[in-house]
């Protein structure tokens, strides 16, 4: 009975059993069945890591079965969200458990995201593929993007919260010439970030972010308020407001949901990112409430999806020197990881925002476009860009 259930609302879904397009799941035991009705897409992604199933287009499979609703359709009972409740409790990601993140997850070797990441710039977030289909080019998009987006000038003193290996605030110091603080609370990353942008004036400060002080010009913060937790947006931006100046701007990139929640996708909190969760735009606008007027709100989420195919191709490739320190069931994992949040943003469950605020004490900017010149390493060419605050609406 549990077989036949999962058979039709996968063949809903527009995946068979044991079919023949790529993204059909071929089951290679049998006690798969129970084991997704028993713990749904935890049970998926284990029973890949297990080899239980097979599939050729884990991308695609994922799109699909998203785009059917299927985690709507198989409702869990009482004790299947069990697990929501130490979310809902406790603030799982308090100052004293923000290392969690970092110890599980940034922490894990610099080899491993190396092998796949872009060159020189090493961007851990989605790329901007505008114009392009190389991941460097499109990475270097996204930087100069967020750099116009804030104005850049080199008098300014800019704050980048979760500075990753350093790859933004090097091109802010390289390009605009601008003063960078840079906040990050992976040991594995400062160690890489510091020789990375030795010689030029990038501060970095290994700190939560509730501890950050000063003043600056522009604050930016790239892939990191997915880690801050519901319990804590408000605080967040209390600390932006507080060290943002009066007439300066501040870009949060970051990936969204298009419902509120208070958890996240299970398999993904415990394998990949613990005690992440996926702000929605009420969140958010919850958050800057008397605090922020929002300027512009662009969603890149699209462009989340190549990122991702990009870094699985170049993890595969890569796998051959990885294989001495990392095992095959770490090898399911990480393109499980890669490949399903793909089919996420393509299926449209997840977005990728940039949000330009400025403090409500701050003059209306004026609407305006420009047109700006970017010269990626192997071509010369110049883009419109929409840059208007805060009349601009459209993304390209």
């Amino acid at each position: 009975m549990i077989a036949e259930s999962i058979r039709q609302w996968l063949n809903d879904a527009g995946i068979q059993i044991d079919g023949p397009n790529p993204w059909d799941i071929h089951v290679r035991n049998e006690k798969w069945y129970d084991r997704i009705w028993r713990d749904q897409f935890l049970g998926l992604g284990e029973s890949y890591m297990d080899e239980w199933w097979e599939c050729g287009r884990l991308d695609e499979m994922a799109n699909r079965l998203l785009r059917g609703r299927i985690q709507e359709i198989i409702r869990g009972d009482l004790w299947r969200h069990l697990h929501l409740l130490p979310a809902l409790l406790i603030n799982l990601q308090s100052k004293r458990r923000s290392h969690t993140i970092a110890d599980r997850h940034y922490n894990l070797g610099n080899d491993l995201f190396f092998s796949f990441l872009d060159e020189p710039h090493k961007q851990y977030s989605c790329a901007y593929f505008d114009e392009t289909n190389d991941l460097a080019q499109a990475q270097i998009n996204k930087l100069e993007l967020i750099c116009q987006k804030l104005e850049l000038k080199a008098d300014d003193h800019v704050l980048d919260i979760g500075c990753g290996w350093g790859g933004l605030a090097r091109y802010a110091a390289e390009k605009y010439g601008c003063r960078v603080a840079a906040v990050n609370i992976s040991s594995e990353q400062l160690h890489f970030a510091r020789e990375f942008c030795r010689g030029l004036p990038v501060q970095f400060l290994d700190c939560d972010y509730r501890a950050i002080e000063g003043r600056f010009d522009k604050i930016v913060s790239v892939g990191m308020f997915e880690h801050v937790g519901y319990k804590n947006y408000r605080a967040f931006m209390e600390v932006v407001h507080r060290t943002l100046k009066d007439d300066g701007l501040f870009l949060l990139h970051t990936i969204g949901g298009n419902t509120s929640e208070h958890d996240c996708n299970e398999w993904i909190t415990r394998y990949i990112f613990p005690n992440g969760m996926l702000p929605s735009i009420a969140q958010i606008g919850k958050a800057v409430e008397k605090l922020f007027v929002v300027e512009d709100w662009h969603n890149l989420g699209p462009h989340y999806d190549k990122t991702l195919m990009a870094w699985n191709d170049n993890f595969q490739r890569a796998w051959p020197r990885l294989m001495s320190h990392y095992d095959h069931r770490f090898k399911r994992m990480w393109e499980f990881y890669l490949l399903t949040c793909a089919g996420a943003f393509r299926a449209r469950t997840n977005q990728v925002w940039q949000v330009v605020m400025t403090r409500r004490e701050a003059a209306a900017p004026q609407p305006r476009r420009k047109t700006h010149v970017l010269r990626g390493e192997s071509q010369n060419r110049s883009m419109t860009r929409w840059l208007a605050y805060p009349s601009s609406a459209a993304s390209k």
